[in-house]
């Protein structure tokens, strides 16, 4: 007789095992602990077998029904049913460990085993978190190109056009760390090319023109507010190196007896220390900064603690208080001033130049050569650019 709700509920545990036959192999056991336990009993390749479907009232009688007659099904097609749901629950176990969240973390710890820099790092670590909420828990290899599309339209939504374009290729750098350890088919942010808006492009500004770029030097050099502030932007018109790189400056990385400073690996775009030679002007410069600072770790601390650099907001704030806007100078922006003008001068070799500028070579020994056969014309370059800064502001 097939049992009822009505009779499980009346069920109370005994000292041994009671089996209730549903029919069709379906059994109910009734354990002396109380438990209510479904079972499927079968015979496959000539063994006897009891597959557990569940405990009652969690699975109900219906549940269980469903799940012996889709166990006969397999039983029918030549399966084994145990073996299945054990294939099927390995299978779920293997896509919850492979879910966008997991592969995107694997792809955050690859980063830092490489030395990529904190900041880069926090900025992926930022960019996924974009993506996280739509995409996080789900199966990497079940993401389509419409579910990437959604955190890409919300970013778009706000008119961060460049996020978005950021977004999508970090997504993807995602997908190709599943797609290279055999975890996805494809990377569908391909498909997504030409979906999202193209921002306008903005160049960083920089003066470039001799006289345009004086008026610069003399407003930098007369600029009455803070000290460090100051001399941090005499530096980026004397030494021209990414405003980062001068802003987390330390003072371990400077040698001011051999006038040198070296930036360490893990700090430079490149991902290679960078060795600069040290004109007079900056020595004297940072022997003042050392008289406020001597007692922190970096060169130009933050004004309410010495454990963090100075904001990246600061040296363009203070050229904006200078009168100069956005499209007219950046800290960034000495860099290629620099580059113009030191190039226009005639007097100094492109590679030379380019190996001041942090710039790498492709070819690793012509980088190699180049770093030791010019650094000679490079100390001699950053003398005569000092002298040039000199004239400038008269």
């Amino acid at each position: 007789m097939p049992l009822t709700d009505r009779q499980i509920k009346a069920l109370r545990p005994s000292e041994r095992i009671q089996k209730i036959s549903d029919g069709g192999g379906l059994q109910l056991h009734m354990m002396p602990t109380g438990s209510k336990l479904f079972r499927q009993a079968y015979r496959f390749d000539g063994k006897q077998k009891l597959l557990a479907l569940g405990s009652y009232p969690a699975v109900t009688l219906a549940e269980a029904r469903a799940k012996r007659d889709a166990a006969k099904a397999l039983l029918k097609a030549g399966l084994d049913p145990s073996h299945h749901i054990k294939l099927e629950r390995m299978a779920k176990a293997e896509a919850s460990a492979n879910t966008f969240d997991a592969i995107a973390d694997e792809l955050l710890a690859k980063a830092e085993r490489e030395g990529l820099s904190a900041n880069t790092i926090a900025k992926k670590r930022w960019l996924l978190s974009l993506a996280r909420p739509d995409l996080g828990h789900r199966p990497i290899a079940d993401i389509t190109p419409a579910e990437v599309l959604v955190p890409l339209r919300r970013v778009e939504a706000k008119d961060n056009f460049e996020t978005a374009r950021r977004l999508r290729a970090v997504i993807g750098q995602v997908f190709r760390l599943a797609v290279a350890t055999a975890r996805a088919e494809s990377d569908p942010t391909y498909a997504l090319q030409g979906a999202l808006t193209t921002p306008k492009v903005r160049h960083r500004a920089a003066l470039i023109d001799r006289d345009a770029f004086a008026g610069l030097i003399r407003a930098v050099w007369s600029y009455d507010g803070a000290p460090d502030t100051r001399a941090a932007l005499q530096l980026m018109a004397l030494l021209y190196p990414r405003p980062g790189e001068l802003r987390a400056a330390e003072w371990s990385e400077l040698d001011l007896a051999k006038a040198e400073w070296t930036i360490p690996a893990e700090r430079t775009k490149m991902r290679r220390a960078h060795r600069k030679p040290l004109p007079d002007a900056a020595v004297t410069i940072l022997r003042d900064v050392s008289t406020r600072n001597a007692h922190a770790r970096f060169v130009f601390p933050a004004i309410h603690t010495t454990q963090r650099t100075m904001s990246e907001n600061t040296m363009n704030a203070a050229l904006r208080r200078m009168g100069f806007t956005r499209d007219e100078a950046t800290a960034h922006g000495f860099r290629a001033s620099a580059s113009s003008l030191l190039n226009e001068s005639g007097r100094w070799s492109a590679d030379a130049i380019e190996a001041e500028l942090g710039h790498a070579d492709p070819d690793g020994v012509r980088r190699a050569y180049h770093r030791a056969a010019y650094w000679e014309e490079r100390s001699r370059m950053s003398e005569w650019w000092a002298n040039e800064i000199n004239e400038l502001r008269a």
